[in-house]
């Protein structure tokens, strides 16, 4: 049963990725030969997935949800949502197009609001 809740959860995370990536594609994805387009929404929903993660990561210590529920949301709906692979794709295009501080920037970015939302999530649930 907990195999299907986080199938069906990390489907719901991809397809609202999905949302939010048709939302800020205004005519296309990021990729080469775009100039001036930024990767926001790779940006947030790693911040919204590190915030979910998180929050969920403190209930689950205080025992105020289960297991089974830590995994449906953490590795499926957050982790339908989040996106490593984008954000190293985004990042090397970034680089590539010779927009080297955009490069730095992103990952400082995805850091430091990762990091941020995460402990944010801690913080609400403590």
């Amino acid at each position: 049963m907990t195999a299907l809740l986080v199938g069906l959860a990390g489907m719901f995370g991809a397809l609202l990725r999905f949302g939010v990536d048709a939302l800020f594609a205004q005519g296309g994805r990021f990729a080469p030969g775009k100039p001036h387009h930024w990767p926001f929404a790779t940006l947030l929903v790693n911040a919204v997935g590190s915030f979910i993660i998180g929050l969920v990561g403190a209930l689950a210590l205080s025992a105020q949800l289960s297991e089974q529920w830590h995994l449906v949301f953490a590795t499926g709906l957050a982790g339908g949502l989040t996106t490593f692979s984008s954000f190293a794709v985004s990042t090397v295009l970034l680089w590539k197009e010779r927009r080297r501080m955009s490069a730095v920037l992103n990952v400082a970015l995805n850091l430091l609001l990762g990091l941020g939302f995460a402990w944010l999530g801690f913080l609400l649930a403590s």
